[in-house]
């Protein structure tokens, strides 16, 4: 008897341990134009609501690789991030713009694929990649995970950036006004289906979705995977076009508590479709998927829920 009240009283204390939290939740996204960004706002809304006596808050940032460097840093309790950058930061690639490993990252898990959208101005003539060459092109900012995914491709293709008559470092917006103003002929966008910055492009301008190859994709290699950008995702796009895609996670670190990493994994996971009212993107997103692929270790709070569920023995 006096063990069974004990089992049940330690039972309750995880319980206890695991639904409340007082911590401050700093959320580490991209750019407002982006697809992270409005993600985040979602994610710190419902974090707001359902995480007792949180403070939570959105902070934008050139996404993936700055992300994991505040992350590592303290300065971050969740971060987007795109699949490479994650790998790149683990084994402290310093050409991916990290110095040391980042040995402080764990895993909330996985997400939504992103996709490499390469959107031109139809007046600029580009119908393929190879046409890109002569060409002025936004490859996201430097380091950025859109512009490590750049790099990949243009490698996998057997080009690079001095095959272009200029190369600029800029977020989605500025390139998306830079294209507008006949300043630049094409930019690459490595982003969830429907970003906006290029939902206001393909509004104000005729445009060309430029396809990557299948074969092209196979060079590049895992993480990355073949993917549709389905008819119709933006304005005069009738057809299916192919491309790269690569997943993105969601990343703490090892010193935010069990409590506080479980409560976000369950709450991020159990309010999906309130998620999809803040971007669409999130309509890719699967409980199911979450645990799998992961290139480097669980958060034990994330650990617990997936467990819990039954995604993980």
């Amino acid at each position: 008897m006096i063990k069974h009240l004990l089992k049940t009283f330690t039972l309750l204390l995880l319980t206890i341990n695991f639904s409340y939290s007082a911590e401050f939740i700093n959320i580490l996204t991209g750019g407002t134009s982006g697809v992270y960004y409005p993600l985040g706002v979602g994610i710190s809304k419902i974090y707001a609501d359902k995480i007792k006596d949180s403070k939570v808050q959105v902070q934008a940032t050139k996404a993936s690789v700055e992300n994991l460097v505040l992350l590592q840093d303290g300065k971050g309790e969740l971060a987007f991030t795109l699949g490479d950058s994650l790998k790149f930061a683990w084994a402290g690639n310093e050409e991916a713009g990290f110095k040391i490993k980042l040995d402080k990252l764990r895993l909330i898990g996985s997400i939504y694929p992103n996709y490499i959208q390469i959107v031109a101005s139809k007046e600029s003539g580009i119908k393929t990649l190879a046409d890109l060459k002569g060409k002025r092109l936004s490859v996201g900012a430097v380091k950025s995970g859109t512009e490590l995914n750049t790099r990949a491709l243009f490698a996998a293709a057997g080009m690079s950036y001095k095959d272009l008559a200029k190369v600029e470092y800029l977020p989605y917006a500025e390139s998306v006004e830079l294209i507008k103003n006949r300043q630049l002929d094409a930019t690459l966008q490595s982003a969830g289906l429907g970003v906006g910055s290029l939902i206001d492009l393909a509004t104000s301008v005729d445009v060309i979705i430029v396809a990557v190859p299948e074969d092209v994709v196979k060079k590049m290699g895992l993480p990355f995977i073949s993917k549709k950008i389905p008819a119709n995702t933006y304005k005069g796009q009738t057809q299916d076009v192919n491309t790269a895609a690569v997943i993105n996670y969601l990343v703490t670190r090892k010193d935010v508590s069990d409590a506080t990493a479980y409560l976000m994994t369950k709450l991020f996971y159990e309010n999906l479709p309130d998620l999809v009212a803040s971007h669409a993107a999130a309509k890719d997103i699967s409980l199911k998927d979450a645990p799998k692929n992961l290139p480097i270790p669980l958060h034990p709070g994330a650990l617990k829920y997936y467990k819990e569920k039954g995604l993980i023995n």
